[in-house]
């Protein structure tokens, strides 16, 4: 982008996203914002395995990086699954970013912390990335979203879940949440339902 974009859009892949970045980064360009910058960090799906600390860090730099180079442009973020649980320990070390965010938007994003990782790690053993990914971040999310607007979007495809993610386990009090049915938690970052939930919140936002 030769000049300055008017909003940079930070689209945050999941754990064990084959494709990487490009999934999110194909909806973020879906999105049609003008005048935007789309960045979406990669951190690998074999380094998303083990702990989440080393995928902040990475993560971090390239946000820092980007900041840096257009300090006055408004950003909104987009992540999905790990993604979210991510940005959200993000946000919550750098409270200094939080006056430029326009929005924040968690897809299937398990705050409340994964059931999955608490039966792959019951004991809190610290296996690879299920002690990380099993811990209740609610409380920080919750001061994150007292500030900066934020929409969840969960599914049920059955028994309360996205075939990955309980629905309990997305939302977050003062966040807007929508839960839609039958779109399995891969698919959240592609369906044409939730493009259609995210510009009626930015719509909403005006």
């Amino acid at each position: 982008m030769s000049v300055s974009p008017q909003t940079i859009l930070f689209a945050q892949h999941g754990m064990t996203d084959l494709s990487g970045c490009q999934t999110i980064a194909r909806l973020a360009y879906a999105l049609n914002l003008k005048d935007t910058l789309v960045v979406a960090p990669e951190v690998h799906w074999v380094r998303t395995l083990f702990y989440l600390e080393p995928l902040i860090q990475s993560v971090q730099a390239v946000v820092s990086d980007t900041l840096s180079q257009y300090p006055d442009v408004p950003i909104r973020i987009i992540a999905t699954s790990m993604g979210g649980v991510l940005w959200v320990e993000l946000l919550d070390r750098h409270p200094e970013w939080w006056s430029r965010v326009h929005s924040l938007v968690l897809l299937g994003s398990p705050i409340g912390g994964s059931h999955i990782a608490r039966m792959v790690d019951p004991f809190g053993l610290g296996i690879g990335i299920a002690r990380d990914l099993a811990i209740d971040r609610s409380a920080i999310a919750q001061k994150i979203t007292a500030k900066i607007p934020t929409l969840v979007v969960g599914s049920d495809c059955g028994n309360g879940h996205d075939g990955v993610v309980s629905v309990e386990s997305t939302a977050i009090r003062g966040a807007e949440f929508v839960c839609l049915s039958d779109v399995s938690h891969p698919d959240l970052r592609i369906h044409s339902a939730v493009m259609k939930e995210i510009w009626k919140f930015w719509e909403r936002m005006g």
